[in-house]
């Protein structure tokens, strides 16, 4: 399928260069020609110098024929505003945006713009391997109040059924990471020593469900 992208910085190229691998068509738009040197000598998707959300750029970027727009500039009002055109001038239905004031992804997505906060994804995944398994998200909606989160349990929890945990919680049992391979459980999935869990839910009740793990089950949930 052929992607528009709009921003060629490092996020931007790496896109267009794997997408291209996958075997995809690509048209990458920057508004400053020098940009372009990123992209590898064989690259042979379109190059497009100009303004991400004008139309004539868009179109010369073959928008009308796009499966997807991405927006990864260095600047969050440029990439929303990108996105709207794509998806509201052009009709493209699939697209995302880069935004780096986390704050703004609510609004954003009310919009109906998928966005990727990069500042906060990448102090989560920061804090995630320098504090404590569970203390941050594995990944978090774009507007910061549903997370997925590895989770740990009280050794009271092995042998009881993934249900058990839900009931207990009131959160998703999203998976279980059992000895390197992930497993979607069933109502009737036991939880194993070794076991990795990994739950979906708000993240204003995270704390009462690591307090509910971290004792041993009533005898209601075995």
């Amino acid at each position: 399928m052929h992607i528009v992208i709009m921003g060629c910085g490092r996020v931007g190229s790496t896109l267009a260069h794997i997408l291209e691998d996958n075997g995809h068509s690509v048209a990458i738009i920057d508004r400053d020609p020098q940009a372009f040197r990123r992209l590898r000598a064989g690259f042979r998707g379109r190059r497009v110098t100009g303004i991400g959300f004008d139309r004539d750029v868009l179109e010369e970027a073959g928008i009308s024929s796009a499966a997807a727009f991405v927006a990864v500039s260095s600047g969050d009002n440029s990439n929303i505003i990108s996105a709207r055109v794509a998806r509201e001038m052009f009709g493209v239905d699939n697209v995302v945006a880069r935004i780096y004031d986390p704050r703004r992804a609510e609004v954003y997505q009310r919009l109906g713009i998928p966005t990727v906060a990069t500042v906060r994804w990448t102090a989560d995944q920061i804090l995630r391997r320098v504090l404590p398994e569970g203390a941050e998200p594995l990944w978090r909606d774009p507007t910061g109040t549903v997370i997925l989160a590895e989770v740990a349990f009280h050794q009271g929890w092995i042998g009881t059924r993934a249900r058990a945990i839900e009931e207990a919680t009131g959160a998703r049992l999203a998976f279980v990471n059992r000895m390197g391979e992930a497993l979607v459980p069933k109502d009737d999935t036991v939880i194993q020593e070794g076991d990795l869990i990994h739950l979906v839910a708000a993240e204003n009740d995270m704390d009462r469900i690591n307090k509910v793990l971290s004792g041993p089950p009533s005898d209601e949930e075995h």
